[in-house]
């Protein structure tokens, strides 16, 4: 009996000592594992835990990228200026469930903030369990500070990047503006901000934590920080002092002419750089409450299209030489008008002028020289050259949204279609597809592919730096400098002198076109808009320049309105780019 007992004791003490080496393993893997934890987080997690334990606007920075800016080059002291940059801003909310007495904070911050004390009152005191409330965006630091001295319970804010623009009235319509999502993220609308989104905008950080059932971030739970990559900053073509000069002139040009409105583009010839690009009116993309239509936010340089008017006759020209149908000498007679398919064609004056060589056609701008010069090509190789002049399609310029404009009416049975065609009236084109085309007869017939970028310069430093792009060769060298020939004796003495300038040889083209009627055929009675495009020094091109205006009331003509604006900046330019007199 004695036996047996001391056997189970024996037995028994074995068994403890099994359960105690078992415990005994058991606690050291765990704290073999503990240890490794710790490690992790110590040394690997080591970031991201600073992140979790830091404020908010720490882990802001990691999480939300830095958006790219906007920036434009200043030619007189060399220097990058933001079109468009990023700013701290401040939201300020209210948490109603924790507030003494929300009619009371109300009456305090209805002035503040600008919101009427009915709208605050509702807002802090519909549901006293609300656990949140936004009250304003994008406050200024005085008002946030100005608040946080009232010691408001249940006043918070939040910090977050907006854009800022700090260049005014210097192209709203080409920088374009941003709106933030829902989880505040900011998206481009228009312009560069719009077309060069993803690039701007950068990717945003993810930080994955695995979290218990009440939703508690579980520190020694897997988790992954993976930081916010910047957006890129993009560097625009345009030059600040000529982008300046452009709106400044096409701004008093729009006032002084009494127009609808106006657009100037400024592009180099040789490259197809666009050096200041302007429209007015225009809109600031830091004060969109004062936008009473939205349609402003499209840029008329590359998404309005209208009938030229007489501008285009240097391009119908430009084919006829190309082909050796005309050269300047070449005459016809003009009888003041032609009958096509049952329509009488004009001069816009209305005369007879008798024998005229194809210079005085420009000189003069007879609608019926142009047409002449139209019949030699034939429909077909008129309408050929139309299309390798870049018209009816989009140039590719990198502003959305852009219009390829409107020449179907060449597809048209009947020869009146390319009559009026052929003195830009029936077919509709942009100002950019204006210039580029102007820009071959510049660049001794090489058709450019217009471009407003320059480079994108990455969050690492690396850089894209846009190419020139010759689109094709149109014309020859040859027709190209007999073209330029003629359009520099139209602002010698004839519709464009008012665009001359001093000690230079400027080629150009005066263009007034009917305005369409919309929803019907035919033409508005006294609506009229005036163009005209040039480039100087008309031997050796520096720039190419267009000058449009909308209606304007105290003339109807481009030889008294849009040429003298032209003129004037042409002066500007000239001077600035320091090009020596040729003449």
């Amino acid at each position: 009996m004695r036996y047996q007992i001391n056997k189970r004791a024996k037995i028994a003490d074995q068994s403890d000592d099994v359960r105690f080496k078992v415990v005994t393993v058991v606690l050291i893997v765990i704290a073999i594992i503990f240890a490794l934890r710790l490690g992790k987080f110590q040394i690997l997690d080591r970031e991201m835990y600073i992140v979790l334990a830091s404020d908010q606007h720490d882990l802001q920075s990691k999480i939300v990228p830095n958006r790219g800016r906007i920036l434009i080059k200043d030619k007189v002291d060399g220097q990058l200026y933001p079109l468009a940059a990023n700013r701290d801003a401040w939201s300020v909310y209210a948490v109603p469930r924790n507030m003494d007495d929300g009619v009371a904070a109300a009456h305090a911050l209805a002035p503040i903030l600008d919101i009427p004390d009915v709208d605050l009152i509702e807002t802090l005191t519909k549901d006293p369990d609300d656990p949140y409330e936004p009250l304003a965006r994008d406050i200024s630091m005085e008002t946030m500070n100005t608040i946080k001295e009232m010691n408001l319970s249940g006043i918070g804010f939040s910090q977050f990047i907006a854009r800022l623009y700090p260049e005014k009235n210097m192209g709203g319509q080409i920088v374009g503006l941003v709106t933030p999502d829902e989880q505040g993220i900011l998206l481009g609308r228009y312009g560069i901000e719009y077309s060069f989104q993803d690039i701007l905008s950068g990717r945003p950080g993810t930080l994955v934590a695995e979290k218990d059932a009440a939703g508690r971030r579980l520190i020694f739970a897997q988790s992954k920080l993976r930081e916010a990559i910047d957006g890129s900053d993009v560097i625009l073509t345009l030059d600040r002092s000529i982008q300046f000069q452009a709106c400044e002139r096409i701004k008093q040009g729009v006032l002084n002419y009494q127009a609808d409105n106006g657009t100037m583009i400024v592009m180099d010839s040789d490259t197809g750089a666009i050096l200041a690009m302007c429209s007015f009116p225009d809109f600031d993309p830091s004060n969109l409450k004062e936008i009473d239509d939205v349609g402003i936010f499209n840029n008329p340089a590359t998404f309005v299209s209208y009938e030229p008017g007489s501008v285009f006759k240097a391009i119908t020209m430009a084919g006829g030489l190309n082909e050796d149908k005309v050269n300047p000498n070449t005459t016809y007679e003009d009888k003041g008008f032609l009958e096509i398919d049952d329509f009488k064609i004009q001069n816009s004056d209305g005369k007879v002028h008798g024998i005229k060589t194809m210079t005085e056609v420009l000189d003069e701008s007879l609608n019926t020289g142009s047409i002449f010069v139209q019949r030699q090509l034939g429909r077909t190789v008129f309408q050929d050259y139309v299309k390798a002049f870049g018209f009816g399609e989009k140039t590719g310029i990198e502003l959305r949204p852009e219009s390829a404009g409107d020449i179907s009416s060449l597809d048209s049975k009947g020869e009146i279609f390319a009559a009026t065609a052929s003195y830009g009236q029936g077919i509709t084109v942009t100002p950019v597809q204006l210039i580029a085309a102007f820009g071959a007869l510049a660049n001794y017939g090489k058709l450019m592919r217009p471009y407003i970028v320059s480079e994108i310069v990455h969050a690492d430093g690396t850089r894209e730096v846009t190419e020139p792009e010759v689109v094709r060769q149109v014309i020859t060298q040859r027709s190209a400098q007999l073209i330029t020939r003629m359009l520099t004796s139209v602002v010698e003495g004839s519709h464009g002198h008012l665009a001359a300038v001093p000690g230079y040889w400027v080629a150009g083209k005066t263009g007034t076109a009917q305005v369409a009627k919309q929803g019907s055929r035919g033409y508005e009675a006294n609506k009229f808009i005036t163009t005209f495009i040039g480039y100087a020094p008309a031997d050796e091109p520096e720039f190419v320049m267009l000058v449009k205006l909308d209606n304007p009331k105290t003339t109807m003509w481009a030889a008294s309105s849009a040429a003298p604006i032209f003129g004037d900046m042409a002066k500007y330019l000239l001077n600035y780019l320091n090009i020596k007199p040729t003449r």
